[in-house]
């Protein structure tokens, strides 16, 4: 039954994050939007030509995403851990939320789709790995921290990572190769 409470209680604090950020792009920024967004044709043209060196690649995804995730794991052994579970659910929501907006404002459908082609497959393994770090912050003390969950978490954070800076690139490129042919 605890178990349910929590995860009811993590997307309690996702959607509201979610919501919000949905209404933000739609009330507040959709006139910043007009056209020449992350999601303009000429930006993605940009993209969709551009020559990726994997290694400087690797290092910045591997800096972008480890930082966050250590300052988040860091807290989860303070005093501050339930707060900052829940400050990650709610700007995680918000930022998805702001993400998949304007992605659906500048492209329409195919937009979400492009989105879709830039989270995966990186995005399945960084889920898990916050997952086990913000259940242990809401579930602290009932909830230990052990050796498992530290070859775990680290496990799917270097997959991750791994994915996001090889595989993906190549996932956007051919999308947009798809998208750019049905223009």
């Amino acid at each position: 039954m605890k178990i349910l409470y929590q995860r009811k209680q993590m997307i309690a604090f996702f959607m509201p994050g979610f919501i919000l950020g949905i209404l933000y792009i739609n009330f507040f920024a959709r006139q910043s939007l007009s056209g020449s967004g992350m999601f303009g044709l000429h930006i993605l043209e940009q993209y969709r030509s551009a020559a990726f060196d994997a290694k400087e690649y690797f290092l910045y995804v591997l800096k972008i995403r480890a930082l966050p995730f250590l300052l988040v794991t860091g807290i989860s052994f303070t005093s501050l851990r339930k707060i900052s579970a829940y400050v990650v659910l709610v700007w995680t929501g918000f930022t998805s939320g702001m993400l998949l907006s304007m992605a659906a404002m500048e492209m329409g459908i195919p937009g979400c789709f492009f989105c879709l082609a830039g989270v995966l497959p990186q995005m399945i393994f960084y889920v898990q790995a916050y997952v086990v770090v913000l259940w242990y912050s809401l579930m602290y003390p009932q909830n230990k921290w052990t050796g498992q969950k530290t070859g775990f978490v680290a496990g799917m954070m270097v997959a991750g990572i791994m994915l996001e800076a090889f595989v993906n690139p190549i996932l956007v490129k051919l999308f947009l190769n798809l998208r750019f042919i049905m223009i």
